[in-house]
């Protein structure tokens, strides 16, 4: 019986949990809590955690500690709370897109296939961007009259860039799976461990 895989399974979880978190913290807040001036990489985070991690207990912790940020960010500037309304809660289903998108990746013999990643990279960033854009004009009470129909005429302008960084940091993740395939073999290994 080998005993020390549970142990090197969580700590390895940790890791990646502790990786992820410090990546939210350098990219997220609108760069009010960081001098680090880099685009926001929780979409991609998130997907990464649900290929590694997939229990929803992680995910919730990466929903609270995205959160917090927003909220630390708004007490610095209050600029940065202009979002933060009842449409913001839209961000968990978002959030929630792009995290079972990496647990449907986990789930695949191969997570890095070309194919499958991109497919599961483009349809749930899409997805978590007209969940969020759309809650955003829907519930945010900025806009009083919009109805759904109304609500799909806006946000488009803000796809670019919202497709764009998230590709960025998917890509650069993919071609570091690519170049250590016996590190992320290992990791997606150790994430089908009943553990953490």
């Amino acid at each position: 019986m080998n005993t020390s895989t549970p142990i090197s399974a969580s700590y390895t979880k940790i890791i990646i949990a502790a990786v992820i978190a410090f990546f939210m913290l350098l990219t997220r807040g609108s760069h009010v809590l960081t001098s680090v001036s880099l685009p926001d990489a929780s979409l991609a985070l998130l997907l990464i955690g649900g290929l590694y991690l997939r229990k929803a207990v992680w995910f919730a912790l990466f929903v609270v500690l995205a959160t917090a940020i927003d909220f630390g960010a708004a007490a610095i500037d209050s600029i940065q709370a202009f979002c933060l309304t009842d449409g913001y809660w839209g961000m968990l289903p978002a959030y929630a897109a792009m995290w079972l998108a990496g647990v449907w990746l986990g789930k695949q013999a191969d997570s890095t296939d070309i194919g499958k990643y991109a497919a599961a990279s483009a349809v749930s960033t899409f997805a978590a961007f007209l969940i969020s854009t759309q809650t955003y004009y829907l519930f945010s009470g900025r806009f009083p009259d919009a109805g759904i129909m109304e609500s799909l005429k806006h946000g488009w302008e803000y796809l670019p860039s919202y497709m764009g960084f998230t590709a960025m940091y998917l890509v650069a993740f993919w071609a570091l799976t690519k170049a250590l395939p016996k590190l992320h073999n290992a990791i997606k290994a150790s994430s089908s461990a009943n553990v953490a």
